[in-house]
């Protein structure tokens, strides 16, 4: 896959790093509200705006089997960070593109099926730079 020459990240070791950057988590947030909006956009036919609750992404990432990634006693806030921390950084470094995003958000009614799926997808994807 290509890679973006977005130059702003920082370099990491471990996928810890990454789910706790709460810089990523920030842009993270506008990139999942994007896809998710899209994916309704696509399944009701005409352009919809929607924000993802914290709580579908906290649920998506003890799902995927991220939460052992993670310091123990995380909010639940502090758990949909870490999946859009997750996400944006597999999509700016070309581990997956918004069109799969979109995809997996789009093909299963259940919001927290696609989220989860999408955060298995980027987990086994993601290199570390």
């Amino acid at each position: 896959m290509p890679k973006h020459a977005y130059t702003f990240t920082k370099k990491y070791r471990n996928l810890t790093q990454i789910l706790t950057d709460h810089d990523l988590a920030s842009l993270g947030d506008a990139y999942i509200n994007f896809v998710y909006s899209l994916a309704l956009s696509n399944r009701r036919k005409k352009p919809s705006g929607a924000k993802v609750k914290g709580s579908m992404l906290a649920e998506a990432v003890r799902k995927a089997g991220l939460r052992g990634y993670l310091p123990a006693r995380m909010t639940r806030h502090m758990l949909a960070d870490a999946a859009e921390a997750l996400t944006v950084y597999a999509w700016l470094h070309g581990d997956i593109t918004l069109e799969e995003c979109v995809a997996l958000l789009e093909k299963d009614g259940d919001i927290v099926n696609g989220l989860s799926q999408m955060l298995v997808m980027i987990k086994e994807r993601t290199k570390f730079s």
